[in-house]
C-alpha cells in the first residue's frame, strides 16, 4: 500500500537545512497510524513528500507499486485523483456548492458520472450521518459538520490511502473526538490505509499506532532509545 525507505529532504538557501532524514513507513490495507513530532521538525513536508507535492532528495516513496520519484508531474496528478484522500484542517469546503456536489467533486475529476456518482454521494453521505443535508450549503452546518463532509469527500473515490493533516484542529473537544472515531472507521472499514498528522497525543490514540517523527526518523511514541 504505502513504502517509504530512507526519505530525506533538504532545503537550499543561505542556510541550508536537513527536515527529513531516514525516514521509514510501511503501511498496508487497514492501517492507520498517527504522526506526532515538534513544530518545525518535518510532519507536514512528509505528508507533501507522499502527496507528491514535493521532491524527496533522498530515498524512496511507493504507493500501490507506484514509485513517486519515476513519475512525472501529470502521473503525479493522476495518482492524487485516483489513489489519494485528503482531509485538512480548514475543511476546504467550497461553499457555493451543495454537500453533495462538495462530495461529487472526486469523482467528476476520475470520470465517474450518471448514477453511480448519485449513487456513491449518496452512500458516503450516509455513511458520515448526513443522508439528509445533501442539498443543505456549508454556511448552515456546523464545524464539525462540515469535516464530515470534507471526510466523505475524502473517500468517495475510493482512494487506497488517506492523509490528515490536523483534521480536528478548529474543532471543540466533543466535536473532535467523533469526527476521530469516524474517521478511523470510514478508513479502516473501507480498506484504505490512512496516516493522521497531530499535535494531539489525545487524537492520535485514535489510530492504532502512534510514531514520533524525529531529526532522526520515525520511531514509536514512547521509545526512548
Amino acid at each position: 500500500m504505502l513504502s517509504i525507505r530512507a526519505l530525506g529532504k533538504r532545503y537550499t538557501g543561505p542556510r541550508e537545512r536537513t527536515v527529513l532524514a531516514g525516514v521509514d513507513l510501511e503501511l498496508a490495507a487497514g492501517d492507520y497510524v498517527a504522526i506526532m513530532g515538534e513544530s518545525g521538525v518535518g510532519k507536514s513536508t512528509l505528508l507533501n513528500l507522499v502527496a507528491g507535492l514535493d521532491r524527496a532528495d533522498e530515498g524512496s516513496i511507493r504507493i500501490g507499486g507506484a514509485e513517486l520519484s519515476s513519475l512525472d508531474d501529470d502521473a503525479l496528478t493522476v495518482l492524487r485523483r485516483e489513489r489519494l484522500g485528503f482531509v485538512f484542517q480548514a475543511f476546504h469546503v467550497l461553499p457555493y456548492l451543495s454537500l453533495a456536489a462538495n462530495v461529487a467533486l472526486p469523482l467528476a475529476l476520475v470520470g465517474v458520472g450518471g448514477d453511480e456518482r448519485e449513487r456513491r454521494v449518496a452512500e458516503m453521505l450516509a455513511a458520515v450521518g448526513l443522508a439528509d443535508r445533501a442539498a443543505s450549503f456549508p454556511r448552515e452546518l456546523s464545524g464539525g459538520e462540515l469535516q464530515r463532509v470534507a471526510i466523505a469527500r475524502a473517500l468517495v473515490h475510493r482512494p487506497m490511502l488517506v492523509l490528515a493533516d490536523e483534521p480536528t484542529g478548529n474543532l471543540d473537544p466533543e466535536s473532535a473526538s467523533a469526527i476521530l472515531a469516524l474517521l478511523r472507521d470510514q478508513v479502516k472499514g473501507r480498506g484504505a490505509a490512512g496516516i493522521l498528522v497531530t499535535h494531539s497525543l489525545a487524537a492520535a490514540r485514535s489510530a492504532d499506532r502512534v510514531l514520533l517523527l524525529t531529526r532522526e526518523g520515525l520511531r514509536a511514541h514512547g521509545d526512548g532509545s
